[in-house]
C-alpha cells in the first residue's frame, strides 16, 4: 500500500478513551464512561502486547464495553444511589403538607393556589377564593388540596406563603 497505510498505536486507544470520557461529561449517561474505560484498557493492553491485531483490539473493546455497561446497570439496579434530598428536583412533591390560601376559587374541582413564586393548578372539592387549604398530593402537574379544618393548622406544617411576604399575613 504505497506508504499511506494508517497504523493504530496504543495512544490512539488512550486518546479515544479520554475523548469518550469527555463526551460523558457533556452527555451524562454512564455509557460513554464505560466505553471510555474499555478503550483505555485496550490501549494499555496494546502497549503491553504490541503485536495485537486490530481485529482483536476492536473485539476486545466491544466485549469490554458491553460487559462493563451490563455489569454497571445490574449493580446500580441492586444498589440504587440514595439521595439525602430525594425531593430536590420534584417541586410539586415538596409542596405536600404545605398550607396556602386559594388564589382562585375551586370550581368544578379545579382552582389555583399561589405557593412561593408559582401559581399552581389545584384540584379538590369546590371552595371559595381565600379558603385556606392543605396540599395533600401531587397529580401530574396539579396539586390536590383539602380544606383546612379549624384547629388542623399545626405550626410544624404551616408554610402559608401565598401572599409572597414570608407568611406574615400582613
Amino acid at each position: 500500500m504505497n506508504g499511506t497505510e494508517f497504523v493504530i498505536n496504543f495512544w490512539h486507544w488512550l486518546a479515544f478513551g479520554l475523548l469518550l470520557m469527555l463526551v460523558e461529561l457533556i452527555l451524562p449517561s454512564t455509557y460513554f464512561l464505560w466505553m471510555g474505560l474499555a478503550a483505555l484498557v485496550v490501549g494499555v493492553l496494546f502497549w503491553l502486547i504490541p503485536g495485537m491485531s486490530f481485529d482483536v483490539q476492536t473485539i476486545l473493546f466491544a466485549v469490554l464495553s458491553v460487559s462493563a455497561i451490563i455489569i454497571s446497570k445490574r449493580y446500580l439496579k441492586r444498589h440504587p444511589i440514595e439521595s439525602d434530598r430525594p425531593m430536590l428536583n420534584v417541586r410539586g412533591a415538596q409542596s405536600i403538607g404545605r398550607i396556602a390560601t386559594l388564589h382562585e376559587a375551586i370550581i368544578n374541582g379545579v382552582g389555583r393556589v399561589h405557593l412561593d413564586d408559582t401559581l399552581w393548578k389545584v384540584t379538590g372539592p369546590d371552595l371559595p377564593v381565600n379558603t385556606r387549604v392543605r396540599v395533600v398530593a401531587v397529580e401530574g402537574i396539579s396539586l390536590r388540596v383539602k380544606p383546612l379544618s379549624d384547629g388542623a393548622d399545626s405550626p410544624s406544617h404551616s408554610h402559608d406563603d401565598s401572599d409572597g411576604d414570608g407568611g406574615s399575613g400582613d
